[in-house]
């Protein structure tokens, strides 16, 4: 099983793209940590155009014996910067790093649902090779019954009908097996899907009966615990996001000062480009811009940011609620399935000597055939039943880790 997760981590191609998600989420925070400085920008350009005679411009231009054409070269570095006075940068710091580490949770997420799917399909094929030798056992024993049931015809001390009624029931536990070995396959292609690998056959070393269950689990649920859930911790970082969000659509609303600079060499011949000190030029800017009418653009923007806070609100203490929920669940499970599996086994021993005691009195005519029937096929059940209650038990604890939030590290 440990195998198998390690291998899962590894290999499974939901969780690779889970990863890939948050190093793109990783960029963006690089990105968003240097909101706040000014950007700066490096423009060369060269410009000829010929203008027609009859113009303005060319008109003015004819006055210069030789000249029929306008030049105009430029080398400038440009720099913008927009003062954070109402927090709007930070907000939006704040907002991607938050995007950021929900990305992560969820991944966490993935990871902490690809362990349980893949614990879970392993105890489910555990329980189906238990399920597999009950059947053969019983197989076995029903074909003995026939057999048995055939001399007896002989000696007729009982019809056809019981003859019949044997075979049936050794044909029934035969189609059972073949519908065994299907589910047993299905299983095994499912864990090497969840492990990256084509379908094949899935190794395996110990059986359902040599797995125990804690006797003793701790009924505590400290809000530390839950809180270390990668979905609620998703939904506090979603909860941060919408909150500076909110920040950022408030901010909109308020004047914006920018300031531009920009300086270069300018110079309408190529000979004079780089002729200096004559040819440089320097520019600086400041603007305050208040938006005014927006078509309510940004008020609209505000009142759903704050709606879309209040729901990320709710979603948070639904995802407590539900983490609280699933682990008290797992744990009652795990209590009430331990006093089932005792029953069970004491029921699988009673019918195994009704099975037997059935026999006895079959071979010496004091039980009909439908009574060695019905005992068989009673054990047969019960014991299948027994298996699944195992499995429940076991993935009872899967459950309960899957609630707790995994923490599952590869070693």
């Amino acid at each position: 099983l440990l195998q198998l997760i390690n291998e899962g981590i590894a290999h499974n191609y939901d969780l690779q793209i889970a990863i890939k998600r948050i190093e793109a989420a990783q960029e963006q925070v690089k990105e968003a940590k240097l909101l706040g400085l000014p950007g700066l920008d490096l423009q060369v350009s060269a410009q000829s155009s010929r203008p027609s005679d009859k113009s303005l411009t060319g008109a003015s231009i004819s006055t210069f014996p030789g000249n029929n054409h306008i030049e105009d070269y430029s080398a400038a570095f440009s720099l913008s910067w927009e003062a954070d006075i109402w927090g709007k940068i930070r907000s939006r710091k704040e907002a991607t790093i938050a995007a950021y580490l929900e990305t992560s949770d969820a991944a966490r997420a993935v990871q902490t649902r690809l362990i349980t799917d893949i614990a879970q399909g392993y105890y489910n094929l555990l329980m189906l090779d238990e399920q597999m030798e009950v059947a053969r056992e019983n197989l076995a024993l029903r074909d003995s019954t026939l057999q048995l049931t055939r001399l007896l015809k002989q000696a007729t001390q009982v019809t056809e009908l019981a003859v019949q009624q044997a075979a049936a029931q050794k044909q029934s536990t035969a189609a059972f097996i073949h519908q065994l070995e299907m589910d047993r396959s299905l299983q095994e292609h499912a864990l090497s899907i969840l492990t990256g690998k084509l379908p094949d056959k899935i190794a395996r070393s110990t059986r359902l009966s040599q797995l125990k269950v804690p006797d003793t689990l701790s009924t505590g649920v400290p809000a530390a615990m839950v809180s270390r859930r990668p979905d609620v911790k998703a939904s506090e970082m979603a909860l941060v996001a919408a909150n500076a969000r909110a920040g950022i659509a408030k901010a909109n609303l308020y004047p914006s000062l920018n300031i531009t600079a920009a300086g270069g060499l300018n110079a309408f011949k190529a000979s004079d480009w780089f002729n200096m000190p004559g040819a440089l030029f320097g520019l600086v800017t400041g603007s305050v811009a208040q938006p005014i009418f927006q078509h309510r653009q940004l008020k609209t923007d505000w009142e759903v940011a704050k709606i879309e806070r209040e729901e990320a609100v709710l979603s948070f203490r639904q995802s407590v609620l539900n983490a609280v929920g699933e682990v008290s669940d797992a744990l009652v499970r795990i209590n009430q399935l331990k006093q089932i599996q005792k029953i069970t086994a004491i029921r699988v021993h009673t019918l195994e000597q009704a099975v037997s005691n059935a026999q006895l009195l079959f071979k010496s005519g004091m039980a009909n055939y439908l009574e060695v029937i019905t005992a068989q096929q009673n054990a047969l059940q019960t014991e299948l039943s027994l298996a699944d209650v195992k499995r429940q038990r076991l993935s009872a604890v899967v459950e309960l880790y899957g609630a707790l939030g995994g923490g599952w590290k590869v070693k």
